[in-house]
């Protein structure tokens, strides 16, 4: 009767095995003998200090980790060319449309080109400016929602994001860049101090602008995802609202009038970019400028400065704001 009940269960007949072996292991273990170490202890003492393993994030250390910056471009770029045939030349159909309707339109049917001229290359500088601070703004306030795995299961400065949009746009802005020197250069191009100075201040207003919206946005769009939608719907004007389709001089024609609306147009850093480059790229192509009438600000340079100190503050508020926001990433995606 034992021996068929023991066979009818064999859990139990099991969990006595277990049993009466750990009982074996802890007679083994009593048994054993207890030996005290001799000798003198040394004591292990840490003459480094002690670092979070964890970054601390930043932009700063974005740029000490090149590789896995590197890798999330390569990455992004990948996903916008995944099953297409025509790849990188998508970034440059748009451009290419949109400069064909507005040379067109602003050129031949409202004969603004007349009063300018190389309306062409006036035209494509403020193209190419738009179209950078466009994509890195628009890429970098989505960039944290697109990446939110990588949010959620890895621990890296998550400024690194934006930044990585920013050079995507770097990437396709590029070849326009190339493309506009080319034609300058065939047109008789002749470059100054005074232009390369405008030009490089131009592009240091432009890339820390739209680095500075592109954190800020990047972080309020994880809360409140209609921040996407607001960054397309203002960029739908940006062409309207930096001289490029027109000439300043019929802006400057009306700052008597409207010094407010003039104050308020000239403030805004991508206008300023957009003249600081037109400086470098189309106006060195004029030979006798005194016939024109007036093309930029009287007090470009000064703007310009101020401008760019201004966009180094709101660089550095963005960094604080992401910095601040960040913490609750992980939860709210």
């Amino acid at each position: 009767m034992r021996a068929a009940n023991k066979s009818e269960d064999p859990e139990l007949d099991e969990q006595k095995r277990r049993r009466r072996t750990r009982r074996m292991l802890r007679n083994q273990a009593d048994a054993m003998p207890v030996v005290e170490a001799a000798g003198p202890r040394s004591e292990r003492v840490v003459s480094a200090e002690l670092v979070e393993p964890a970054p601390r994030g930043g932009l700063l250390e974005v740029f000490q980790q090149p590789y896995l910056l590197r890798l999330l471009v390569s990455r992004q770029l990948a996903q916008q060319y995944a099953a297409s045939l025509l790849g990188l030349a998508w970034s440059y159909v748009q451009p290419a449309m949109r400069f064909a309707v507005y040379y067109f339109v602003m050129g031949f049917i409202l004969k603004l080109h007349d009063d300018v001229p190389y309306f062409a290359l006036h035209l494509f500088t403020g193209i190419v400016v738009v179209h950078y601070f466009g994509e890195t703004w628009n890429g970098g306030t989505r960039s944290i929602w697109q990446n939110k795995g990588l949010v959620k299961r890895m621990r890296m400065p998550r400024e690194i994001f934006p930044v990585a949009s920013s050079l995507v746009a770097a990437y396709h802005t590029l070849p326009q860049v190339l493309v506009l020197v080319l034609f300058c250069l065939l047109s008789g191009w002749h470059l100054t101090w005074g232009a390369v100075g405008a030009g490089a201040l131009g592009v240091a207003i432009l890339v820390t602008f739209a680095m500075a919206l592109a954190l800020f946005f990047s972080a309020l769009n994880v809360f409140f995802r209609d921040f996407q939608n607001i960054v397309q719907t203002v960029m739908q004007f940006m062409h309207f609202l930096v001289p490029m389709m027109y000439p300043f001089s019929l802006v400057w024609a009306e700052h008597d009038s409207h010094p407010v609306l003039y104050e308020i147009y000239v403030a805004n850093p991508v206008t300023q970019a957009v003249l600081l480059l037109q400086k470098f790229f189309w106006y060195p192509l004029i030979e006798d400028p005194s016939d024109l009438p007036r093309q930029f600000p009287p007090d470009l340079y000064e703007r310009g400065f101020i401008t760019l100190a201004l966009c180094i503050v709101l660089l550095w508020l963005a960094q604080r704001f992401f910095s601040r926001a960040e913490g609750k990433f992980p939860e709210r995606l």
